[in-house]
């Protein structure tokens, strides 16, 4: 029994280890050109299918592609319906693996190891080490699978473990659970279709109970999609939540025709040869699954939002205001480069509120959403100031010329406001993971200048929206206040430092803090400038 055990175990650490060194040498090679393709992603959902399956195949994995979709869907690269398309292309393009390990090839397992690793360690061009990963890789997956069918062996000799395994063709339900429950604990399916074919090759389970257990693994493999929409906005929440019904939904379907799909996969496979019956089992069912979801794709989606009630909330990636048809009419050009600005200043606004609620409230998720809009800003800043420089090409009145200069001024600004933001939600992050300690005069007295910062950085974004002198010198005061409360609060904190009143590393982080939130003032009182013709 510990043999089998230990044999079963260490084969599917093999599996995996494989699968994602071939993965991982896959992904290399192709540089980032899958996670472009899938920004790119045009609005028509046969592309989407054949996306998802192009880079399923590549990198070998439909959970880090679904993983990919929910990111750029939280983003706003990607809508719920181009979404879907992709991950209805990832469900086709995991069945890879399971073609390519139903090959008979092991009397070449280690001829392919050898060559591989020849290829890696010894190859001087990165292309020729990362194609050795992949042939690596693909060996130890397959001397993985060898493994685990050599452990199974002794099964055979058991007839209460082929009784078992029958009862799944007279009850696939509960084959289906199995297959769930199995892919849920080894986080993929493939290395479950893995195992699947190893007790199959061994002759200890027929394809009528193999079945059920493989459609079951379609479902299982949803649980990554579900854990990475954790924490996520609406839209992506539904795109988790799409995956699952899309392979709740097919595998009803399935069962419910088992007998015909059953007479379907032994007709288009060898009579024989039981694991390449499962893999074009595996393939067929997401194929048709496919083909009867994508005409339908909009009631699908229809279903998945008032399955998913609410309001969509997604910050949406590059300018929206932007027009470069107006840069011949340098008036309405500079009014909409301001609104860009305005709009970018929110966000930068926003992050410097969720960066020190995610500090007072040791919470992840603000923090979360302070790095992914960050990465927003950071793509403004460089959009917006493209378009201030060409609008620069062409000619303007004086004070035309004076706000366009004055505009490019408050863009860098603002993007240094949302680098500070983003420092103070990384010292937030350390916080929560050192479980770092802080008084409560600690609090309050950051609750204080945050309050204050905060005030003023929404008052130069409202001076600059209105183009407004007086709220404008309104910052220059409060900015000055910002400086004295600074130098008063750092005096008394390194104070209670030497006094040993406070535990030192969260003394850093308390300097560091207010610090960044005097530059934040700073920032703001340059902004401020610009509107009164300073800058």
């Amino acid at each position: 029994m510990k043999e089998l055990l230990f044999g079963l175990v260490g084969g599917l650490a093999l599996f995996l280890f494989g699968m994602q060194l071939m993965g991982d040498g896959l992904q290399k090679a192709a540089g980032d050109r899958m996670r472009r393709i899938l920004e790119v992603l045009t609005g028509v959902p046969v592309v989407g299918v054949l996306v998802g399956t192009l880079v399923t195949s590549i990198i070998q994995s439909s959970s880090a592609t679904t993983v990919m979709v929910v990111g750029f869907v939280n983003a706003g690269l990607m809508t719920l319906k181009q979404a879907i398309s992709v991950i209805m292309g990832a469900n086709i393009g995991t069945t890879v693996t399971a073609q390519l390990i139903a090959f008979k090839i092991s009397h070449f397992i280690f001829p392919i190891i050898a060559v591989g690793f020849g290829m890696y360690f010894l190859g001087r061009r990165k292309s020729t080490k990362y194609i050795g990963q992949v042939i690596l890789g693909f060996g130890i997956l397959m001397l993985g699978m060898d493994s685990m069918s050599d452990a199974m062996k002794p099964l055979r000799a058991y007839q209460g473990f082929h009784d078992f395994m029958t009862t799944f063709g007279h009850i696939p339900l509960l084959g289906v659970a199995i297959g769930i429950l199995v892919t849920v604990l080894v986080q993929s399916s493939s290395a479950s279709i893995g195992i699947l074919i190893a007790l199959a090759s061994q002759g200890l389970i027929p394809l009528d109970s193999a079945i059920p257990i493989l459609l079951g693994t379609n479902i299982g493999t949803c649980i990554t999609a579900v854990l990475a929409s954790i924490g996520t906005n609406l839209t992506a929440k539904r795109a988790a939540l799409a995956h699952v019904m899309f392979n709740v939904f097919g595998t009803l379907f399935a069962l419910v025709l088992l007998p015909f799909f059953m007479k379907m996969v032994l007709a288009i496979s060898p009579e024989a040869d039981i694991a390449r019956q499962i893999a074009n089992a595996h393939t067929s069912f997401n194929v048709f699954n496919t083909m009867v979801f994508l005409p339908a794709i909009n009631l699908f989606t229809e279903f998945i939002k008032r399955l998913s009630p609410g309001r969509e909330e997604v910050v949406t990636k590059g300018p929206i205001y932007l027009d470069e048809r107006m840069l011949t009419t340098p008036g309405i050009a500079l009014s909409l480069a301001t609104k860009e600005i305005i709009r970018m200043a929110n966000m930068a606004e926003q992050n410097v509120q969720d960066a020190m609620n995610g500090f007072f409230q040791s919470d992840e998720k603000k923090l979360h959403q302070v790095f992914e809009r960050e990465q927003v800003i950071d793509e403004l800043e460089s959009a917006i100031t493209t378009y201030l420089a060409k609008l620069s090409q062409y000619e303007m009145s004086p004070p035309l010329s004076r706000r366009h200069t004055g505009l490019l001024h408050a863009v860098n600004d603002i993007e240094r406001v949302g680098d500070h933001a983003e420092n103070i939600a990384q010292m937030a992050a350390g916080r929560i993971e050192d479980n770092l300690p802080f008084s409560e005069q600690a609090i309050e007295e950051l609750t204080q200048m945050h309050e204050l910062v905060q005030n003023t950085f929404q008052r130069s974004i409202q001076a600059l929206q209105q183009d407004n002198p007086e709220i404008a010198r309104q910052v220059g005061h409060h900015e000055r206040r910002i400086d004295s409360i600074e130098r008063e609060l750092r005096k008394s904190h390194i104070g209670r430092l030497n006094a040993g009143r406070c535990f030192p590393a969260s003394g850093v982080v308390f300097l560091d803090i207010i610090s960044n939130l005097e530059r934040v003032g700073d920032h703001s009182y340059n902004i401020a400038q610009v509107v009164l013709g300073e800058i």
